[in-house]
């Protein structure tokens, strides 16, 4: 069976030496949030993790939901660990005080979103789903239905939920065919129609599920220009705030998946569902993309957290089992074999692992502290360059995260062998629920068209200066710096080369949009290794300058050096590879006709 442990030591080391967390304290309304405070949240979360619903991540994944009757049940022990989950606040932590929430910053939220997914993706998803609809409420809601279910879904008694998707559409969500009709006196509209791969769109965890549904007016203009927005309870609310009589949306059946098999996947049938209009009639796009970018980012630190779990029991098994001799003479030479983290290949192995953990976590830090700026600063051109690098950032953090969170969990699955492919040590599951992070919330292709098709030419390029700005002076302040003597020349190269690439993409992309298309995804994984250096670098500079008075947490620094070099020797080079397949343009993805296939 697989195990946990928080990295309390490596969430510690950036938010407090890396980037100063105390700076978030001081934006108004964030006052409480000092680095003591946080600790003691980040404390409390990985008990709650490591305790609670770690121990029900392999079993939950043998038993799976359970449907019948459009009634879901989750697996043994989830409602219960459900039920600590909301009686230790854990629901409202970044949550508005207004609606009974903590209002803890965004930066100590997503380093608890990944905490939970090493823990337990599955039983993540729930409470997950319910912060992005939380936030889509709070921010285009009119005020009567923030009273009417901010309170209940921030506490945790009532839940959320993301309805897009229909059978005969994904992306293009301009195709939906779920109709609302004209008000009714109360102001309410009947939602008729079906949408899947709804998560948590059913459970028994909840007294009330609010389901926030994209649907079309009768008057609706075509496309995703005449899509709105309702909130569609289960039980329609009364005016105590009970739950009242049942809605007409129903579970039509969940769904037999690959992973994340303790969360309910639901079809969602909606037969003239009592709805509430949320936003502006036609704009349900732009208030659900509030909810979308948050889950982005969300499943970001999925990715991050499934890799830092499949790290942490690679290594594990690494150092315990034995098999065959170092090559270089026996390393224990009192056990009939050494264990294998002496082979160069899991070494390898393991150090990819870790090199991407680690300044994964610090990227996510650097723009998860852009959300705290966009709300509580006061300045509102900070607030708007923050805006910018974060709208930058979000596609490439999902798509890159997300790839390596799967690709990290293979590894993990390589270095245990064939106990790797066997379920009860938990590895091949980690390799499983992982797989759908590249998939739901945009596929990785539609992030990667997303920065190279919006991000680069909006606003003739600025949310681009907010990475390339303070990359650029990095280098010109740091370049002579002998403590980063080794690794500068190779950041500098590779940023060169990625602005280089961007030049040329957005040149060629002018006159045709195939080549743009062609090199997105390259460009989002070179884009996402540069950005991965230069957290190295900033880790560097700050282990190297604790490493002579450390005294019991050497080893901590000097392993942050170290494996800062390999990232450089031997990950940051695939930008050149990148960079070449940039070059290489459309011709060869666009030439085969399509009947050669």
């Amino acid at each position: 069976m697989p195990s946990y442990k928080a990295p309390i030591e490596n969430v510690r080391f950036i938010l407090n030496e890396v980037f100063d967390v105390s700076e978030i304290a001081k934006l108004p309304g964030y006052e409480d949030a000092t680095p003591d405070v946080i600790d003691a949240v980040l404390e409390g979360m990985a008990q709650f993790c490591e305790e609670v619903i770690q121990p029900l991540n392999l079993s939950g994944d043998a038993e799976g939901c359970k449907y019948e009757n459009g009634v879901v049940r989750t697996p043994k022990g989830f409602k219960e660990a459900y039920d600590q989950y909301v009686a230790g606040g854990w629901m409202g932590v970044t949550s508005n005080p207004a609606y009974g929430g903590q209002g803890l910053p965004h930066t100590v939220g997503s380093v608890l979103e990944e905490f939970v997914t090493s823990a337990n993706m599955s039983f993540g998803m729930y409470p997950g789903l319910s912060t992005g609809a939380i936030r889509a409420i709070e921010h285009w809601a009119p005020e009567h239905l923030k009273q009417t279910y901010l309170h209940k879904m921030v506490a945790g008694t009532w839940s959320g939920t993301m309805c897009l998707t229909e059978a005969h559409c994904g992306t293009d969500l301009g195709l939906i065919r779920t109709k609302a009709s004209a008000a009714d006196s109360d102001g309410s509209h009947k939602i008729t129609g079906s949408k899947i791969f709804i998560s948590a769109g059913e459970q028994d965890l909840t007294e009330n599920i609010i389901h926030l549904v994209l649907a079309k007016l009768p008057d609706a203009p075509p496309g995703v220009k005449g899509i709105s927005l309702f909130i569609v309870p289960k039980f329609l609310p009364k005016e105590d705030g009970s739950v009242g009589p049942r809605n007409g949306v129903m579970c039509g059946s969940i769904e037999h998946k690959m992973g994340i098999k303790a969360s309910a996947t639901c079809v969602m049938n909606f037969d003239e569902a009592k709805g509430w209009l949320i936003g502006e009639p036609h704009k349900g796009m732009r208030a659900m993309f509030t909810m979308m970018n948050a889950a982005r980012f969300g499943v970001a630190m999925q990715g991050l957290g499934i890799a830092e779990v499949s790290y942490q029991n690679a290594v594990a098994y690494a150092k315990d089992r034995i098999q065959g001799r170092a090559l270089t003479g026996a390393k224990e030479k009192d056990k009939p074999a050494d264990p294998i983290i002496v082979h160069p290949d899991v070494r390898k192995n393991l150090l990819t692992m870790k090199a991407f953990t680690e300044a994964a976590r610090a990227l996510s830090v650097w723009v998860g502290m852009q959300l705290d700026v966009i709300e509580k600063h006061p300045d509102p051109k900070v607030r708007q360059e923050a805006d910018d690098l974060l709208a930058l950032m979000t596609p490439i953090l999902k798509a890159y995260f997300s790839d390596m969170g799967s690709e990290v969990a293979n590894l993990g699955v390589q270095i245990y062998g064939g106990h790797g492919y066997i379920h009860e040590w938990g590895m091949e599951q980690f390799v499983r629920d992982a797989r759908i992070a590249q998939i739901y919330e945009g596929a990785n292709g539609i992030q990667a068209l997303d920065l190279v098709g919006r991000k680069l030419p909006q606003n003739m390029g600025r949310p681009l200066r907010r990475f390339f700005h303070p990359a650029s002076q990095f280098i010109e302040a740091e370049m002579e710096n002998p403590a980063l003597a080794e690794f500068m020349p190779h950041f500098a190269k590779a940023f060169g080369k990625l602005q280089q690439a961007t030049a040329i993409i957005a040149q060629k992309g002018m006159s045709n949009p195939d080549e743009a298309a062609a090199a997105s995804t390259d460009y989002l994984r070179m884009f996402a290794l540069v950005a991965m250096a230069f957290m190295w670098l900033k880790m560097v500079k700050v282990a190297v300058a604790k490493l002579p008075d450390a005294n019991g947490r050497a080893s901590f620094y000097d392993g942050k050096i170290k494996t800062a070099r390999f990232f450089f020797q031997k990950m940051l080079p695939e930008t050149e590879t990148r960079f070449r397949t940039i070059m290489a343009g459309s011709k060869s993805l666009m030439d085969l006709d399509m009947e050669q296939f």
